[in-house]
């Protein structure tokens, strides 16, 4: 059994990036964030304790994306997932997609860009 917590399309201003431009201008940062958890108790119980929070996932995006800059949104994704992991035992996996819709490629009809990563507790 695989049960699953999904936020989608959570948009922030950020200032990571690798040109000065990015890092001085800023720009809007879309988060996903999938967590796998054993969700059973959390729907037989109906209490929040047996669950995942959404709002804590949420607040880690939001601290992350808003946060001290990065060059790539590699390490965006990297510190969201490390964070859930680090903070949230229940998590047995965690899917993380940022995506920068306003690419800075001159000319481009690039509508993002986008890093999906997964990472799984270390037993």
């Amino acid at each position: 059994m695989t049960d699953r917590i999904r936020l989608n399309d959570m948009v922030f201003f950020g200032y990571h990036g690798a040109l000065p431009e990015e890092r001085a201008l800023g720009q809007r940062f879309v988060v996903d964030i999938e967590v796998e958890a054993d969700l059973q108790r959390a729907g037989e119980t109906d209490s929040l304790e047996e669950t995942i929070n959404y709002s804590e996932l949420y607040t880690v995006a939001e601290d992350v994306a808003m946060g001290p800059p990065f060059n790539l949104i590699e390490a965006v994704a990297q510190q969201i997932a490390n964070r859930i992991l680090g903070a949230q035992p229940k998590v047995e996996a965690v899917l993380v997609r940022v995506r920068k819709p306003g690419v800075p490629i001159p000319g481009s009809v690039l509508a993002s860009s986008e890093v999906c990563i997964e990472r799984r507790r270390q037993e």
